[in-house]
């Protein structure tokens, strides 16, 4: 949990560049840290414009005290252990004890100041991506500012000129630091609280890690070949659900860090993209979609009625994106006979596995593999094996959810009549139609 200890006192002004000495110290706001990586609840303000709060999957919102008319915020770049999902942690670099950091919350035309202390063994900067912001405050090590050193704190100031949905992450030794999980994401609401009100709202960010089975630590260097398919740092079962009372008008705003494009599809809805990091866009330009492509370095944001309830799946359509490790450098094995194959491989692996002749489904199997290694496909629901994992989760529509409820509701309580079901097989093989040949259709 976080701690909020002495976070709410008053404070000097700081500079708008290094912070450093002991009376200049005295006036950096409390590091406030996160040692969970379930859903919080949404940090209502305290003060200031009122807002509906976004709630991060799988993660939190940073505190902020006032200080005269600014609002203060205070980061913290370092080490931190992410647990993908349950069996397997990672370590990484992010913010406030966690990867991804923590949502930066404010509204249109705050003032804001954020200040950055280092705890990495490097030097680092924070880019603001898709803010307006002064040049020296866009975190461009070198370019716009001195790189921030270990064991220094900087600190940022600008307004909220415009609302919308964000992003932050270094540009300093981008490729490691980037790779190594150091991204959040920053929610800007309007200051009109009558412009696009939405009941819910949700928000994460998409990264993709190389870390090899059995290890703890991703391979920075790699540009193509991912294995773990992450929102907000997790990969199904361990991404945390989506509830939603039926009925309400839902927002989730996503962020793509990752080093790929992911089609985002919602199942049972169509919904329109309201907003990108440049702007929300006009309702006479919105179309309705069931999936949204979300290019790399950018935010999409979508609106949806939650009018159908169930439990809907929520996912990258990427096929490879919603599995886990341990996939890439299997054969194909599909109508192959195992049997001859197994036997030859038994002599030297007594313990190896010979799979996939009729395909891949591995609900049922338990399958030998190294320490902190999740499945490549696992998670079960009321039915049987649900066999994703990556970008995977599921939204889930309820009738009797009360209206601040973001707990997990359980399973789907379906209608009589209304799932999918076996029926009789026919005692001998259906006759077959042929179909006309083309050169005898009349065109």
């Amino acid at each position: 949990m976080f701690s909020r200890r002495g976070f709410l006192g008053t404070a000097a002004l700081a500079s708008a560049s290094a912070v450093s000495g002991r009376v200049q110290a005295a006036a950096i706001p409390e590091a406030v840290h996160m040692d969970k990586a379930v859903m919080q609840p949404p940090l209502h303000p305290a003060s200031g414009p009122d807002y509906r709060p976004v709630v991060t999957l799988n993660g939190w919102t940073l505190p902020f005290r006032m200080n005269g008319d600014w609002k203060e915020f205070h980061l913290v770049a370092e080490p931190v252990v992410r647990e993908f999902a349950e069996g397997m942690k990672v370590n990484l670099w992010g913010y406030n004890g966690q990867s991804p950091g923590p949502t930066i919350e404010a509204v249109e035309g705050d003032k804001v100041r954020i200040f950055v202390t280092n705890r990495l063994p490097e030097y680092t900067t924070v880019h603001w991506h898709g803010m307006i912001v002064p040049s020296g405050m866009d975190g461009v090590g070198g370019l716009t500012q001195p790189h921030i050193q270990p064991g220094k704190t900087f600190v940022y100031e600008f307004e909220m000129k415009k609302s919308g949905t964000f992003m932050y992450h270094p540009h300093s030794d981008e490729m490691v630091q980037m790779a190594m999980g150091m991204m959040g994401m920053v929610v800007v609401h309007p200051r009109d609280q009558s412009f696009r009100p939405v009941d819910r709202d949700f928000v994460f960010v998409m990264s993709t890690y190389r870390v090899d089975p059995g290890t703890y630590l991703p391979r920075v260097n790699e540009m193509t070949d991912f294995n773990m398919w992450t929102w907000n740092a997790r990969v199904f079962p361990g991404i945390d659900p989506l509830p939603v009372r039926l009925g309400d008008k839902v927002r989730v705003r996503i962020g793509n860090l990752s080093m790929t494009n992911h089609p985002i599809h919602l199942h049972g809805h169509s919904f329109a993209v309201t907003c990108t990091d440049g702007g929300w866009i006009p309702e006479s330009a919105q179309y309705p979609e069931t999936t949204t492509d979300v290019p790399v370095g950018a935010v999409r944001v979508f609106d949806v009625l939650a009018d159908n309830p169930g439990d809907w799946a929520f996912h990258c359509h990427k096929s490879h994106h919603t599995m886990n490790a341990m996939g890439h450098d299997m054969r194909n094995m599909i109508g192959v006979s195992r049997k001859d194959l197994a036997k030859a491989v038994g002599k030297l692996a007594p313990d190896a596995m010979v799979m996939g002749q009729s395909g891949m489904a591995m609900g049922n199997m338990e399958m030998p593999a190294p320490d902190n290694t999740l499945p490549m496909m696992s998670g079960a629901g009321q039915f049987g094996p649900i066999e994703m994992g990556g970008m995977f989760t599921v939204m889930k529509i309820r009738e009797n959810l009360a209206r601040g409820d973001y707990r997990d509701p359980g399973p789907y309580q379906f209608p009589q009549g209304t799932v999918a079901y076996e029926v009789a097989s026919p005692s001998a093989e259906p006759a077959r139609q042929p179909g006309t040949p083309a050169r005898r259709m009349k065109m």
